[in-house]
């Protein structure tokens, strides 16, 4: 059986944050070339066994995204992650451009984050 610590994850938006977007052609056909910062870091966090996800809206416009997405990720030597917009208890981080890290419990802005 599992224990919880095997089943955290981290969650990475794709559109301007693992991929560039914006660039004249706001085209939900397309995906952008990968930002390459952060596709190190995800390739490093496989490569330290941790588990990542996709965390995308796209997710809302069907299986289709889905697919265009799994293709992009092994275009550039990525595993078919799961693709969510969903968090759940083992979520344990979201990278992503529109996110703001809140104090636990407080309310107030963290800027304490550590990679």
């Amino acid at each position: 059986m599992k224990k919880d610590s095997d089943k955290f994850w981290i969650g990475v938006d794709l559109d301007r944050t693992l991929s560039i977007w914006g660039m004249g052609d706001d085209d939900l056909n397309k995906i952008g070339d990968p930002i390459p910062l952060m596709l190190n870091r995800v390739k490093k966090w496989l490569n330290e066994g941790k588990i990542v996800k996709i965390f995308t809206a796209r997710f809302d416009h069907g299986q289709f995204q889905v697919d265009l997405i799994h293709k992009w990720l092994q275009k550039h030597n990525l595993p078919k992650l799961e693709v969510t917009n969903v968090k759940d208890r083992y979520c344990r981080q979201i990278w992503d451009d529109r996110a703001v890290r809140v104090k636990e419990n407080v309310g107030e802005i963290d800027n304490s984050f550590k990679e």
